[in-house]
């Protein structure tokens, strides 16, 4: 094409534009080459130019309304520029008040972080036993245990706890936690070095000499913030696994007063498998910056979880080549994400008739046509393909549900495709692969446009939770039976916090039950004892 072109022939050069395009965009990861401003902040965009707000998102929208910081090479973490072109914008709203929050933290981290000479500052004062002095950057170290999705909920609920608190995140790194996750702070890492003068963390436990729990009761440490100041210790250990609540003194984390000592020392290690972050709207000092800083509450996991969390180039590459190769084309995707636990055990049998009945009942799935004729597939071409994504550790559902779909046809003619990335078989969270693999499943669940997951499943709330979808709960199995009805639907997306500090004396206040007394903290639908966040 000449440059006399565009003069002399302009729809047929329009013609060549678009057809160049439809080629470029075939290839498997979605080209992003042009611009587009948000709020005064311009980045790269797949969706051409337009006007936005920070607060709100739109379709392709890279840094998701201004939620995402601009500062980060694109190479380094491909998921972080294109999650967005398979997941849907997100319709809630972003405050402008967490937007200034987090770009303020990432300036804290950065002058924070590991290798600067604030940290080593602080680890002198660490190495020195002493917190008298209070210094620039105070820390909270996480140290993961539990499965993947337990952990993905304690990082952000460990992440938005430094938020409250003007402290720096960092993780203790483990094995079968590298090449997960991308970096998420421009120009810094959260990753802990290997020299850090506190070693074995993994071994901390309820009743570890150095916790919070056992400092208090020993009188180690005075737990009054109205009594004369004292020398006070350069760490505390936080236990706040699902075992904390055999401890009374532990769940004093939640309680004004004693956030008010803890806070005046300069590192916390924090051993944490929970979504506690229902826990901190009940500690009255956070509540106004948590108002400001989620108008809507249902969404904190939402918008950090996308902030915190994309899938290193080794998991989006997982990601992109299924989805490309089985979800790409269909017009609908469900996703469907089952497991059985040992607290509410249910056969194989009556788990794979429990998915049937709700996913047909509800109309998630057409149910199979009584009267199959010899003539049926003729209309198969005219109907809209659904694609079902199983992510379960069990091979078997996979193969029922297949079958189910192959053998017979529907009663509205539907194709309805099934696939099923891996089957475990038993959860392996101790191996890197297997959390890698998990991952994946957990974004392209997050893909979906209706989801069915597990009532108390954590890998099934970050599916959700990500994708902004209220899903339908397989509601847990009564004496080993199917429960009546089969799922419910959940009114919020928000995960829930599996183990909350009911019975809690504090000074100023005391909660004896978290899902009736705390404003927008409600017991959740899926899991007994629970509490969430409603609006």
């Amino acid at each position: 094409m000449n440059c006399n072109c565009i003069a002399s022939r302009p729809l047929l050069c329009a013609l060549f534009v678009v057809l160049s395009l439809l080629v470029l965009s075939s290839f498997d990861y979605p080209l992003i080459s042009s611009k587009i401003w948000i709020s005064g902040v311009k980045f790269t965009n797949g969706g051409g130019s337009t006007e936005g707000t920070a607060t709100g998102t739109i379709p392709n929208d890279q840094l998701l309304g201004g939620l995402l910081s601009p500062n980060f090479n694109e190479q380094s973490c491909v998921s972080r520029y294109q999650s967005m072109l398979y997941r849907k914008a997100s319709p809630y709203i972003l405050s402008s008040s967490l937007i200034n929050k987090l770009r303020k933290y990432e300036e804290l981290h950065k002058k924070c972080s590991p290798n600067t000479p604030l940290f080593h500052q602080s680890l002198q004062q660490l190495k020195a036993n002493n917190s008298t002095d209070q210094i620039k950057c105070n820390y909270v170290l996480w140290t993961p245990s539990g499965g993947l999705g337990n952990r993905m909920l304690a990082m952000v609920s460990t992440f938005l706890y430094a938020l409250l608190t003007n402290r720096v995140m960092l993780i203790y790194q483990v094995d079968d936690m590298v090449d997960l996750f991308c970096e998420p702070f421009p120009g810094s890492t959260w990753y802990l070095p290997p020299d850090f003068p506190i070693k074995n963390l993994e071994s901390y436990n309820l009743y570890s000499e150095n916790s919070y729990g056992y400092m208090v009761e020993h009188n180690m440490i005075n737990n009054d913030p109205n009594s004369p100041s004292s020398a006070v210790p350069s760490f505390i250990y936080l236990h706040l696994q699902y075992d904390y609540l055999y401890h009374a003194l532990h769940k004093r984390f939640f309680c004004e007063d004693d956030q008010e000592v803890i806070n005046k020392i300069n590192w916390v290690l924090l051993k944490l498998d929970n979504y506690i972050v229902p826990g901190l709207f009940m500690i009255p000092k956070y509540e106004k910056e948590l108002e400001r800083m989620f108008p809507i509450k249902e969404t904190v996991f939402h918008h950090l979880g996308r902030y915190l969390f994309h899938p290193s180039n080794s998991v989006w590459g997982m990601v992109m080549r299924y989805h490309n190769s089985y979800m790409a084309k269909a017009k609908e995707r469900i996703g469907i994400q089952a497991r059985i636990f040992n607290s509410a055990p249910i056969s194989i049998d009556d788990l794979y008739k429990q998915i049937v009945t709700c996913t047909q009942d509800e109309s998630i799935l057409p149910k199979l046509n009584p009267e199959q004729s010899k003539n049926s597939f003729f209309v198969l071409n005219e109907a809209t393909p659904r694609a079902v994504l199983l992510a379960s550790l069990y091979g078997v559902l996979y193969d029922r549900l297949k079958n189910m779909y192959y053998l017979h046809s529907t009663t509205t003619s539907e194709i309805v495709s099934v696939y099923q990335p891996s089957h475990e078989e038993n959860q392996q969270s101790e191996q890197q692969l297997h959390n890698q693999k998990a991952l994946a499943e957990i974004w392209l669940l997050s893909f979906s446009d209706v989801l069915v997951t597990t009532a108390g499943s954590t890998f099934g709330y970050m599916a959700y939770s990500l994708a902004g979808i209220k899903p339908w709960f397989l509601m847990r199995s009564k004496d080993q039976k199917i429960p009546d009805p089969p799922c419910r639907r959940s009114v919020t997306i928000d995960p829930c916090f599996h183990s909350p500090p009911d019975d809690l004396i504090c000074r100023t206040r005391n909660i004896t039950n978290a899902g009736k007394v705390v404003r927008h903290v409600r017991h959740c639908e899926d899991f007994n004892g629970g509490v969430k966040l409603f609006d």
